[in-house]
C-alpha cells in the first residue's frame, strides 16, 4: 500500500465519518480501508480514532493531521494537474452530479461522444432530485436548478430556465383550468409537488402583477423524483411545475396543457457548482465546457 493511498483513505474517512462510508466512497473494501488506517497509524505513532463499535471519532492528532493531509493531497492533485495541461491527455475518473430530469435528457445523452473524445477518462454520473453536497460525497462537479446554499463554492451559471404549470387535457376536463395562482388555491387544485429530505421549498413562487409571489399550494401527490411527478401528470392526477425542456414533447403532443396562464412560474435557474480546486482540474473543465456548449440552447427554449 502506498503511503498517499494511505493518506487519501484517512482523509475520506475523517470527512465521512466511518469507514464502511469511506470504502464505498473509494471503491475498496472496508478491510483495505481499515488496514490502509493502521498502516497510517503506525507510520506516524499516534492514534487517528478513536474506534467503538457504534462511532468512529478523530483524535486530537487526527484532527492536526487532516488538515496537512488535505494540503498534501492537493499539491499532489496540482502537480498532476501541470503535468496533464502539458500533455493534453486528461485522464482518471470525474465524478458528476445532475438531477434526474437534467441528467437523463441534457448530461446523459452527451457522455457517450465526450468519453470517445478523450479515452483516459472514466465518468460516474449521480442522478438524485435531492441536494448534493460536493465534499462529503467526493463530487468534481454538480449541475443543479434553483439556489445553491452553500456559498464557499464555486458557480458558473448556464441559464434561466423557464418553467410551466401543466397538466393533462383529462385533469382540465374533471377540474377545469385554473387561471392563476390563487384558482390553484381556491379551487383545491390537486398539485404534484417534488419534495425531498431537508428540502425548503415548500410553496409555488409565481409570476404576478405585482412581481414574484410564493403561493402554499395543496396536493396529496408528493415524491422526490421530477420524472415520477410527469407521469402523475400524464395520468390525470394534478398540476406539475415543470422546466419547459423536461415536458415538451409532451405539450407539443398534446398530452399535457399549460394551466395558470396569468401566473406562470418565475424561471429557475441552471448552473453548475464546484470547488475552487475541483474548477482547475483539466477534466472538470473540459467536461462543463463540453456540455455547456451543446445543452445552452437547449435550456433556454431556442
Amino acid at each position: 500500500m502506498s503511503y498517499l493511498d494511505n493518506i487519501r483513505t484517512f482523509v475520506r474517512v475523517y470527512e465521512l465519518g466511518s469507514m464502511s462510508a469511506a470504502a464505498r466512497d473509494l471503491r475498496i473494501s472496508p478491510a483495505v480501508t481499515s488496514a490502509r488506517i493502521s498502516q497510517l497509524e503506525g507510520h506516524l505513532s499516534v492514534r487517528l480514532f478513536q474506534r467503538t463499535t457504534r462511532s468512529l471519532t478523530p483524535t486530537e492528532q487526527g484532527r492536526a493531521f487532516y488538515g496537512g493531509a488535505c494540503e498534501i493531497l492537493e499539491s499532489v492533485a496540482n502537480a498532476e494537474t501541470q503535468v496533464v495541461n502539458i500533455t493534453e491527455n486528461p485522464k482518471g475518473a470525474l465524478y458528476v452530479a445532475a438531477p434526474l430530469g437534467v441528467g437523463r435528457r441534457l448530461i446523459a445523452p452527451h457522455v457517450p461522444e465526450f468519453l470517445k473524445l478523450y479515452p483516459e477518462i472514466t465518468l460516474r454520473l449521480r442522478l438524485s432530485d435531492r441536494k448534493v453536497d460536493l465534499t462529503t460525497e467526493g463530487l468534481d462537479l454538480a449541475f443543479f436548478l434553483g439556489e445553491p446554499e452553500d456559498s464557499n463554492l464555486r458557480i458558473r451559471k448556464i441559464a434561466d430556465v423557464e418553467r410551466i404549470l401543466c397538466a393533462s387535457p383529462a385533469y382540465v376536463k374533471a377540474h377545469g383550468s385554473p387561471a392563476s395562482g390563487t384558482d390553484l388555491i381556491n379551487d383545491n387544485h390537486e398539485c404534484l409537488n417534488l419534495r425531498f429530505p431537508g428540502a425548503s421549498e415548500f410553496q409555488w413562487r409565481l409570476m404576478t402583477d405585482a412581481g414574484p409571489k410564493k403561493f402554499r399550494v395543496r396536493g396529496r401527490y408528493e415524491s422526490d423524483d421530477g420524472d415520477v411527478l410527469t407521469d402523475w401528470a400524464l395520468s390525470g392526477n394534478g398540476i406539475a411545475m415543470k422546466p419547459v425542456f423536461e415536458v415538451a414533447e409532451h405539450l407539443k403532443a398534446g398530452r399535457l396543457v399549460p394551466v395558470g396562464i396569468q401566473n406562470p412560474p418565475v424561471p429557475i435557474q441552471m448552473a453548475c457548482l464546484f470547488t475552487h480546486r475541483r474548477r482547475q482540474d483539466p477534466k472538470t473543465r473540459l467536461f462543463m465546457d463540453f456540455v455547456i456548449d451543446r445543452i445552452s440552447a437547449v435550456v433556454r427554449g431556442a
